[in-house]
């Protein structure tokens, strides 16, 4: 299949970057963090829910619009390029894939649409350690009748703050794991919220002897292991393609900077030095753009080798956007650690995004093991 868009993809990417340009520019993302941290803009959110944004990926048995993760991940690209903050990653990436691929048809009638039209948010809560591990799950669900009850601890949890519910992940009495949808009001649970060097709200949730019904089970005993890898593959590649829209900004901005800044009585860009390192980012990019979209083509299709794809995004994605930020703060020189740029704020963000849902030494492992290297 080719890397590239379609002519229905295409004009999703150019509204969502007129509509992103013109509602969310990266000032907005300023006033949010200066607003004592605000998650995100209430009335921007709607917007994205009337855009028809959260339910791309939906299928129509749901009223959604089955667009596929291509369109999704030009959404998520153009946000990036605004450091957008919405809860379009937690909400619809995360917990939408788990419930469009779950066994539990009740709980998909009754969440889905609330998803899409925006009234209801879920969380995913799947992290207990400060690096990303699916594989190490200490949160038990212990079964008694008709109920579980849930104990443990979950970490980094993106949007759990004003999350209406949780899609926790805990290993259960069958000695598999289990994907539970959790109240957020539900007694027993207990929430702190931290800021990161993003300035973006995570949350740390405890469960303590927390009684949920059964019902709110999303998998069958059995294939809990392989729902948390799709929900973790899935969320690799939009991530990815969020970071590819941050990469690609922040080198512009720094190609800009460089056609403007005078030093010397000349300026900084007609430095043949400077003019390599730039060359040498923006052909980093290019093969950054054909690995997020062969990713998200793996996505739509299915694609038998879809671990591999996921993992080669983020690797390539995370070792770039490093490389990426590293080189425009320095080019920027000073100036760029200040706040009165924005350079500094996709610095940031990148090292947080680097770590989300496995970083390069993780996925270059783990496609290592995949192609037996």
């Amino acid at each position: 299949m080719a890397l590239i868009l379609n002519e229905e993809q295409k004009m999703l990417k150019d509204s969502a970057n007129e509509f992103l340009a013109m509602n969310a520019p990266v000032e907005q993302f300023r006033t949010l963090r200066d607003n004592n941290y605000q998650a995100f803009d209430q009335d921007l959110w709607q917007e994205i829910v009337e855009m028809g944004w959260t339910a791309l990926t939906f299928p129509e048995e749901f009223n959604g619009l089955d667009f596929g993760y291509v369109g999704l991940g030009q959404v998520m690209e153009e946000m990036g390029k605004r450091l957008t903050k919405a809860p379009l990653f937690s909400s619809i990436v995360l917990a939408g894939t788990a419930l469009v691929h779950s066994a539990n048809q009740g709980l998909k009638e009754r969440w889905i649409p609330a998803l899409m039209n925006g009234t209801k948010r879920l969380a995913f809560a799947q992290d207990e350690k400060s690096y990303f591990d699916p594989n190490n799950t200490a949160t038990t669900a212990t079964k008694t009748g008709n109920e579980y009850t849930l104990n443990g601890c979950k970490k980094m949890v993106i949007d759990g703050a004003g999350a209406d519910g949780f899609i926790v992940v805990a290993k259960t009495d069958e000695g598999d794991l289990g994907l539970f949808l959790v109240d957020a009001e539900s007694e027993g649970i207990t929430m702190t919220t931290e800021v990161l060097l993003d300035a973006g709200t995570y949350a740390q949730i405890d469960f303590n002897a927390v009684k949920i019904d059964a019902s709110q089970r999303l998998n069958d005993v059995g294939n809990g292991n392989a729902l948390l890898n799709h929900i973790n593959n899935t969320a690799a590649i939009c991530l990815s393609a969020e970071m590819l829209g941050m990469i690609t900004e922040a080198f512009g901005q720094t190609v800009a900077y460089l056609q403007e800044r005078q030093q010397f009585g000349k300026r900084i860009g007609t430095y043949q030095a400077l003019q390599h390192r730039a060359a040498k980012l923006f052909c980093e990019i290019e093969l950054c753009k054909s690995v997020v979209i062969k990713a998200l083509q793996g996505l739509d299709n299915k694609a038998e080798n879809i671990d591999q794809l996921a993992s080669l995004a983020k690797a390539k994605l995370g070792d770039t956007i490093k490389l990426v930020t590293n080189e425009a703060m320095q080019m920027h020189g000073g100036i760029g650690v200040t706040d009165d740029v924005n350079i500094g704020f996709y610095f940031k963000r990148a090292r947080v995004a680097q770590r989300l849902f496995g970083d390069y030494n993780y996925h270059l492992d783990r496609y290592a093991r995949l192609k037996a290297y």
